[in-house]
């Protein structure tokens, strides 16, 4: 355990948030999402809702503000206007913790070719469906390093 970390964001998601630079993407996949043939590499996080693998991981990653989007989730196939409510939470969350950006939502495929570009796909065990969610890095600002 170390002080000021989430306690869902174990050694090998740590390690990853750490080496991901300014503009790298990382995938919360739900428990359908084809993780493993997806390409990055994956870090398992079973037991854990993507819900709240969003908040760990945003509790510590800020979203990138030099682009036009930050934040993708799949979209419902055939009907791409729905919000599913783990997708409504994703949002909720995302603005809480990291700021107004909306979540942009994306086709089925496109979001499948968006994650095969990402740096990794977190696998968590959401049995909600559409519970997934992409989010590109930002860049961590002086005054939110705290050392004392």
């Amino acid at each position: 355990m170390l002080k000021g970390i989430h306690p869902l964001l174990g050694p090998d998601l740590l390690h990853a948030l750490k080496t991901m630079g300014h503009g790298d993407d990382i995938v919360i996949a739900d428990a359908n999402f084809p993780a493993a043939s997806m390409g990055p590499e994956v870090i398992r996080a079973d037991g854990v809702s993507a819900t709240d693998m969003a908040k760990a991981i945003l509790t510590h990653m800020p979203l990138d503000t030099f682009v036009p989007q930050s934040a993708w989730r799949m979209e419902v196939v055939g009907d791409p206007q729905a919000v599913p409510e783990v997708c409504a939470e994703f949002q909720a969350i995302v603005t809480r913790l990291a700021g107004d950006f909306p979540i942009a939502s994306v086709e089925r495929f496109a979001f499948y070719d968006m994650a095969r570009k990402a740096r990794y796909v977190v696998a968590t065990t959401e049995f909600r469906l559409y519970g997934n969610l992409i989010l590109k890095k930002g860049v961590v600002q002086p005054h939110e390093l705290q050392f004392d």
